[in-house]
């Protein structure tokens, strides 16, 4: 096989005189607590309202499901924060629009590649062909890093063009290097390295980045150290950088080394890659003393703290780990919670998904301050009416339930919608419930989308506040919600990533979102007098453990997840 040290003889020997600073991109180039299950007031709610289920038709129309089968699989155990429930959304979304997507991108400056290494006089005819293209020789290897091309295509390219130009670009080189890196091809990595280091007096962030990636597994992995050192000076190197260094220090058993690297990762509030944990967890056997296993239970624990859920390669790697503890006997086993909250395996109840009193009120006040009160940006109000709706929610005794009205009225795609609200809010009067009806001033002129009488009923049921049409209910509704008490539930739709990301730091975030997978109550679907809230979970999906056992949320393969979502699926962990 050619080397590159070889094709390029006839160029480095300029190298030293064309010595320069790079100020060239790579950017474009880089591959790059209480377990015992707390009593739900919405248990009864989503139980008690349910009357015939319904299905969206293709044309839009609504429908009752034909089979009692059918609905059972739909409604049992599904959550709105369930994984793969925004795909499914999405898909059904499709399906209805008849599966319009955006039109596929044209492939600009797309090159025939050889079969083949190919002689100088073959690459000049191949540029022939492409005359046209006055960036043939990047827009060749920029095709060769996408279809993966044998090296020795690139290479002979290289040689083609230092022999004809008597140089190779940063550009060209760079992206050699990404194919060198994507290919791991480990001899081409270091003689790349070497003529970059001689060609030029300093690399820019993208290239350390690439030697980081490419020399982290070899023999010369201390250099990726080096550059990561360099990038540290730049500014903050990425997860992905500290990553591989982490991995190259496991694997030539620097395991201090590693730990100090994962330790900066954190203080950084950099999240570590799957790969990079799967490693310390797969570190030689002799180097796992009782410290060592100590971090790797800190890493579970961080896993804990910043709502992290571990992919199913990494989860079989954390069973196999417990199950070869020295001196200890792990079993564990994949497996499902119920619906009341208990592992399916071992029986063991999960931790309640409500909050304790403590943490209910530093959620509640940081809401108040960051969302109410502060500079959110999606509050969308005027003082005056704000202080108004907060003198009116004070006034009154504390909710069961409130309602976000326009959002329940647009599940109905044919007038009024005033009808949906009506119907809903008067199966949870009929409850003896006491609710709240968020809606606009609007609602209040009589028309064929909001009909007087509906109103007048709809007031009958529940108290009403109608908002200025240009604000946003949300924050009204966070306020109402909150300030009526923990057993205190909501109707939307929507699901508050705006706000919740107003939060002043992760803690409260992570209380913002248990607790509105504990609260919020969503109707998937209407139809005329039917209604069917879905349940909300009785447990917390977060990794939990006691002394005897681990359960451990992850991420099914093939289950795409929004950041918003849960997984459905756990490891169970039990010691014997």
């Amino acid at each position: 096989m050619l080397s590159l040290q070889l094709c390029s003889r006839s160029w480095c020997r300029a190298i030293v005189a064309n010595r320069a600073p790079v100020c060239l991109t790579a950017a474009g180039f880089m591959p790059y607590i209480s377990r015992v299950p707390v009593y739900n007031p919405v248990q009864t709610i989503s139980a008690t309202c349910s009357l015939n289920a319904a299905r969206v038709d293709r044309d839009g129309s609504f429908v009752k499901y034909p089979r009692q089968s059918e609905r059972k699989e739909y409604l049992r155990g599904s959550s709105v924060f369930s994984a793969g429930a925004a795909k499914t959304r999405s898909d059904k979304n499709r399906e209805l629009t008849g599966g319009k997507g955006p039109a596929a991108r044209v492939n600009d400056g797309k090159v025939a590649l050889p079969p083949g290494p190919l002689s100088a006089d073959g690459w000049k005819n191949l540029k022939l062909d492409h005359k046209e293209d006055s960036n043939f020789e990047d827009h060749a290897m920029a095709q060769m890093i996408k279809t993966n091309a044998d090296i020795d295509i690139a290479k002979s390219l290289l040689s083609y063009v230092a022999g004809k130009d008597g140089d190779v670009t940063y550009k060209l080189l760079l992206k050699y290097l990404v194919l060198c890196v994507q290919q791991k091809q480990t001899k081409e990595i270091y003689d790349i390295c070497d003529i970059m280091k001689m060609k030029f007096q300093t690399l820019e962030t993208g290239v350390h980045s690439l030697l980081i990636k490419g020399l982290s597994d070899t023999d010369r992995w201390r250099e990726a150290i080096d550059s990561l050192e360099t990038l540290k000076k730049a500014g903050t190197p990425s997860a992905r950088n500290y990553g591989e260094c982490i991995k190259g220090a496991i694997e030539h058993r620097e395991d201090e080394l590693a730990w100090t690297l994962y330790g900066e990762m954190l203080q950084r509030d950099l999240v570590p890659p799957e790969e990079t944990i799967q490693s310390l967890f797969n570190a030689d056997q002799d180097l796992q003393d009782q410290a060592f296993r100590d971090r790797l239970i800190g890493v579970l624990r961080y896993f804990r703290e910043s709502q992290i859920y571990p992919g199913q390669p990494l989860m079989k790697t954390i069973k196999s780990w417990f199950e070869r503890i020295p001196s200890e006997t792990w079993k564990g086993q994949l497996t499902k919670v119920t619906d009341s909250g208990h592992c399916q395996a071992c029986k063991e109840p999960l931790e309640s998904i409500h909050l304790t009193p403590e943490e209910y009120s530093t959620l509640k006040k940081a809401v108040i301050d960051s969302v109410i009160k502060g500079d959110d940006t999606f509050r969308k109000t005027t003082p005056e009416e704000l202080q108004t709706f907060l003198k009116f929610v004070d006034s009154k005794p504390p909710y069961d339930i409130v309602v976000d009205g326009l959002n329940v009225a647009y599940l109905s795609r044919t007038n009024p919608l005033s009808t949906p609200i009506l119907t809903v809010v008067s199966c949870l009067a009929a409850r003896s419930k006491r609710i709240l009806v968020l809606g606009r001033k609007h609602m209040l002129v009589n028309s064929k989308k909001w009909l007087k009488e509906d109103i007048r009923r709809l007031q009958e049921h529940a108290d009403c506040f109608f908002l200025d049409n240009i604000s946003l209910d949300d924050p009204f509704l966070l306020y109402a919600c909150l300030s009526s008490g923990s057993h205190c539930c909501f109707i939307t739709g929507d699901l508050l990533r705006d706000h919740k990301a107003c939060l002043p730091n992760t803690e409260t975030q992570r209380l913002f979102f248990k607790w509105q997978r504990g609260h919020q109550l969503v109707l998937p679907f209407y139809s005329s007098g039917n209604v069917h809230l879905r349940p909300i979970l009785t447990y917390d999906t977060i990794l939990q453990n006691t002394d005897i056992s681990w359960h451990i949320p992850y991420d099914e393969a093939g289950v795409k997840r929004a950041t918003y979502e849960v997984p459905k699926t756990w490891l169970c962990l039990r010691k014997y």
